[in-house]
């Protein structure tokens, strides 16, 4: 049986919690969202379930090669899920979380999860955004990556997102256009000096005025 997508306006506050419960069925169903963040709207399932991050990367047209980060509502959340997190990512994160900058870090061994070939990571971000850290923090880690098609530019609205992802997707979480913004700064923090990996939001010079040791690759 075809799914059919649900789409909810959440842009008043008083409709969220209709939408965060059916988005939280969804995710509890293994089925993907779209969900706003501070950067791009992204899609996002259930960050334990191998079976749901799977869904997730068949919606984009990605393989296991490219696996998706995931977001928390909390930064103490950070200490469940990864391990020897060194002080200069502890530093970046009580800097610019919640905010635009994705942590990788080295992943919880004991974790049941498997977000793909992650090489023993987990990349890690606290959006700053009202709706997805509500959603977070009603449902958990969640494996989030961005709203569209993979080669295809990076959804800005709920609308632009459904015409990529299509019934793919079980509910979208519409919170108007998040059209000037960039994706996130990645930093690679389990190396000896922390590594931009992908420029975005955050530029080079502010991570390195809080951790002057971060570099960037070519």
């Amino acid at each position: 049986m075809q799914r059919v997508s649900q789409t909810y306006d959440v842009t008043e506050h008083k409709r969220r919690e209709t939408a965060i419960d059916a988005a939280r069925s969804a995710l509890g169903r293994g089925e993907p969202v779209v969900l706003p963040t501070d950067t791009v709207y992204g899609i996002g399932v259930d960050a334990f379930s191998p079976q749901a991050v799977a869904v997730l990367l068949a919606a984009k047209g990605r393989n296991r090669t490219m696996p998706p980060p995931v977001l928390i509502a909390r930064a103490e959340v950070m200490d469940a899920l990864a391990t020897d997190i060194p002080e200069a990512a502890r530093e970046l994160a009580a800097t610019f979380w919640p905010g635009g900058l994705t942590l990788i870090l080295h992943a919880q061994p004991s974790l049941a999860w498997d977000l793909g070939e992650t090489r023993g990571t987990v990349a890690l971000r606290m959006p700053a955004d009202e709706v997805a850290l509500e959603l977070l923090g009603a449902v958990g880690p969640m494996a989030v990556s961005s709203a569209n098609r993979t080669g295809l530019p990076a959804a800005t609205t709920a609308a632009a997102a459904q015409e990529m992802l299509a019934e793919s997707v079980a509910v979208y979480l519409d919170d108007g256009e998040r059209a000037l913004q960039q994706a996130s700064t990645i930093v690679d923090c389990t190396s000896p000096a922390p590594i931009v990996v992908r420029h975005g939001a955050i530029p080079l010079y502010e991570l390195q005025a809080v951790v002057p040791e971060v570099v960037a690759t070519e």
